[in-house]
């Protein structure tokens, strides 16, 4: 019986030693800033802002067309026989679908083309967590803007040295009314 006190004793004492161990193998980070300040994620960002003018260009061009053609049509429809102001409303609801498409178009690719860029980032930002997390024997990483209590260690400094991130982008001030 003594024995069996002294086994459950030292198994309690060794469970709790390593619980306390584990307790301290967390870490956190900032995942968004981490994946905000890779110099990857900045050129795409450009990158995405030069094909959204682009597009958004393109859009815009259609929509002026397609209101001068309406204005243009609005304005003759006094002048013109029922079956060419019918065939004039097909004709601007092709236009008016086309656009529609357009636009529709231009949203998807830009999504796809956000979606295949952030792929290898964040891919690569996972790598150096992880790589960072080892090297200071750390098990268990959590996001930091999820914790309330962040006594675990922060991991951002390893990461940017890891990684090479660029400084944080000045947050835009509020306007105050």
């Amino acid at each position: 019986m003594k024995n069996f006190k002294t086994l459950l004793l030292i198994a309690v004492f060794t469970l709790g030693v390593a619980g306390v161990a584990n307790a301290q193998k967390i870490g956190h980070v900032d995942y968004q800033r981490v994946i905000d300040n890779m110099p990857e994620t900045r050129a795409l960002s450009t990158t995405l802002e030069k094909l959204g003018k682009s597009y958004q260009n393109e859009i815009e061009g259609l929509k002026k067309k397609l209101e001068a053609k309406v204005q243009k049509y609005t304005a003759e429809q006094a002048t013109q026989t029922e079956a060419t102001n019918k065939q004039r409303a097909q004709e601007v609801q092709v236009d008016k679908a086309r656009f529609d498409q357009a636009q529709q178009a231009a949203y998807q690719e830009m999504q796809k083309k956000q979606a295949d860029g952030l792929k290898p980032i964040v891919e690569k930002a996972e790598k150096a967590i992880e790589s960072a997390a080892a090297s200071k024997g750390i098990l268990y990483v959590l996001d930091a803007k999820s914790l309330i209590v962040k006594k675990g260690e922060d991991l951002y400094s390893a990461v940017k040295a890891k990684l090479g991130l660029l400084k944080d982008l000045p947050k835009p001030q509020q306007v105050r009314q």
